[in-house]
């Protein structure tokens, strides 16, 4: 029986002391409203937005709002779950409220942006029928909010139709000024012009390090330039996420490209010229950090995590993770090893927006979150330290709010990081959207085709000719390296042209041109591989 005993107790010391020390869940029980949200931000952002909203919400009106947040992944999981449940809720409406037939032609008419309506319905074809049913409806998918993600996505969720007008524009004029809100900053948009988003918080993109595995891999000083990344001594020790999983990372990868042309138009390249040189230059250089890359992950944390523990020595992120990270390596006593920094003149200034959805279910609660967010009040949550007025109260979240007005000098004390200055900070950098932003899904798409998916032959590709130059065969190296880079199949007019086409296309034309390109790089960087080795060119 004492045996027995002890062993009860056991489990019970084992089941029952995480239960114990478990964060108390805070559940509003008969809440008057739920509004619903979808979002890639974290735990602790929505923590704070749905606790500052709730108390925000209830001292104006007398009720009580709770959020039901829906997660489902980063931002292309949003857009992914977002279209089929429009899809799915259109053919509802379509073939049962209307009683019309279902075809493949209105399935692709009913969303698409580039769908033109005359000014007569009466000239409709059935694809331009299709889209005006949906644009003059109130179709919804049950939720409300789409909160948190980069620009690309939200102006594609605006142009589908699936965001509405907000009516904060006319309730609140004065934000949306030069001084506080403005519409444009170094080429970047803030806020849309039919105002069917708006931006909630900033965000740029840096390098994380590790100061430790800096000096290991023999690299003095600290990075400064996106091709940092590409040294050669960061061979299996770059962290990097996916950009098909994540926007942000893409934007990170579209500034990188941006860069290259910034800096042939110094040189004084021309523009026609710099451009698709310059594409082709960036797409050389994520060639490089691809096959430097340990992985390219799902989650945009884990490089933040690798890098600060020594897993890894650098790596690519959202400039609030690296921050997050520092600050709070600092507070353990570990926040020298661990760094992050903009590459100056290697990244704008962009916006993560919030946009009403149509048909939400809770439109004028959603109104009333938006308004809240862009407040001073809900603004503060963003870069105040936990405990100062109108701060955080569990989590500083160490992100940039949009507000101008925020970074007067009267609220530096208030600030986790009052050094910060965004608006101040893009060393010259302009984003030109001319030049990139029509490819933002070509970029993803030409990333995974040609680094991630063939990953495992260019590692091993690039590994070979980083030995061959460690035993003198530069010949080889040399001759391996030109085929390794031989990008000419994803150069600037085929993404443009081949490639956008297909990612037009349907699904079966999207996978034949990944299936295609994917295996050309498979046995382009074979090739590579066993030139570097001292085989037959």
């Amino acid at each position: 029986m004492p045996k027995i005993l002890i062993i009860v107790l056991l489990i019970g010391l084992v089941v029952g002391v995480p239960i114990a020390l478990r964060k108390k869940q805070d559940v509003v029980t008969n809440p008057d409203i739920t509004l619903v949200i979808i979002s890639p931000h974290n735990e602790a952002i929505r923590y704070e937005f749905e606790h500052g909203f709730r108390d925000w919400y209830q001292k104006r009106t007398g009720k009580v709002v709770s959020i039901d947040w829906r997660a489902p992944g980063g931002t292309s999981e949003i857009v992914k779950y977002l279209n089929a449940e429009f899809a799915n809720q259109f053919r509802q409406y379509w073939t049962k409220a209307l009683g019309r037939p279902w075809s493949a032609e209105i399935a692709g008419a009913y969303d698409n942006r580039r769908i033109q309506l005359p000014a007569d319905l009466a000239e409709d074809t059935l694809e331009q029928s299709a889209r005006r049913t949906f644009l003059d409806s109130n179709i919804g998918v049950g939720i409300d909010l789409f909160h948190g993600g980069g620009w690309y996505d939200f102006n594609v969720k605006a142009q589908q139709g699936q965001l509405v007008a907000s009516d904060i524009f006319k309730t609140h004029p004065e934000w949306f000024t030069e001084d506080v809100i403005p519409e444009k900053f170094s080429g970047e948009i803030l806020w849309d012009s039919e105002h069917r988003y708006v931006g909630a918080v900033l965000s740029s993109f840096g390098i994380i390090f590790n100061h430790d595995e800096l000096r290991t891999a023999g690299f003095k000083g600290v990075p400064s330039h996106w091709s940092d990344l590409a040294d050669p001594r960061f061979y299996g020790s770059v962290a990097v996420a996916d950009p098909t999983k994540s926007g942000s990372i893409t934007k990170a990868f579209e500034m990188l490209v941006q860069q290259q042309m910034h800096e042939l138009v110094a040189a004084g390249v021309l523009e026609t010229e710099a451009v698709p040189e310059g594409w082709l230059n960036g797409m050389k250089l994520i060639q490089q950090i691809s096959a430097n890359a340990r992985y390219f992950t799902d989650s945009a944390t884990k490089p933040v995590l690798d890098v600060s523990a020594g897993d890894c020595a650098i790596g690519m992120a959202i400039d609030f993770y690296g921050r997050f990270q520092e600050g709070n390596l600092g507070l353990r006593g570990g926040g020298e090893r661990f760094g992050f920094l903009m590459p100056p003149g290697g990244s704008s200034i962009s916006a993560d927006p919030i946009g009403i959805l149509r048909g939400a279910p809770q439109k004028e609660v959603a109104e009333a979150f938006i308004e809240y967010t862009l407040s001073p009040e809900g603004q503060k949550k963003w870069d105040f330290k936990i405990g100062t007025p109108e701060g955080p109260t569990q989590y500083a979240l160490r992100r940039s709010p949009i507000r101008r007005d925020l970074y007067d000098a009267e609220y530096a004390q208030y600030r986790s990081d009052p050094s910060v200055q965004p608006y101040e900070e893009t060393e010259g950098f302009v984003y030109h959207p001319k030049w990139t932003g029509h490819l933002f899904s070509e970029l993803r798409f030409v990333v995974r085709a040609a680094f991630i998916d063939p990953g495992d032959e260019l590692r091993a590709a690039w590994g070979s000719i980083l030995q061959a130059r460690s035993e003198g065969r530069t010949a080889d190296a040399d001759a391996a390296l030109a085929v390794l880079s031989d990008l000419s199949v994803i150069d600037y007019e085929a993404a443009s042209t081949t490639i956008a086409a297909a990612l037009r296309d349907n699904a079966l034309a999207r996978l034949e041109l990944l299936t295609t390109l994917s295996g050309h790089f498979r046995e382009q960087y074979k090739h590579a591989r066993t030139i570097a080795e001292g085989g037959q060119g």
